[in-house]
């Protein structure tokens, strides 16, 4: 029998391109609402909030790490997002690839700029 002439007949590729950024978006709130509870439990304990014992917090390699964690969590959240939004609303291609390629070459300068301080205390 014989391919029929009508419908569709292109590739469909990325099935399930939303669904990761959608797990994504989701994980990476949760990492961030974990370390804002984190935070926000540290500011309000019943002790003197002073440089000392903000110091005293980033001493360790832990406490580094987990921000770490939850600052790449941020800027991949943030990433999802604004790809999303040039995808959406910016339609010259040449336009929307350069303001990708600038917003990750930014996100990775933030990176960068993340690791040289919370490894500097």
């Amino acid at each position: 029998m014989p391919a029929a002439d009508y419908g569709s007949h292109r590739l469909v590729v990325g099935a399930h391109y939303g669904l990761r950024d959608w797990l994504a978006q989701r994980v990476t709130a949760f990492v961030l609402a974990v370390y804002t509870l984190f935070m926000l439990g540290f500011a309000l304990w019943p002790a003197p909030l002073d440089y000392a014992r903000w110091q005293g917090l980033y001493a360790g390699q832990p406490m580094k790490l987990f921000s770490l964690v939850a600052f790449i969590a941020l800027l991949y959240h943030v990433w999802v997002g604004v790809r999303d939004i040039w995808m959406d609303y910016v339609k010259p291609v040449g336009l929307r690839l350069s303001l990708q390629v600038l917003s990750i070459v930014w996100l990775l300068a933030c990176v960068g700029g993340a690791v040289q301080v919370l490894w500097r205390v």
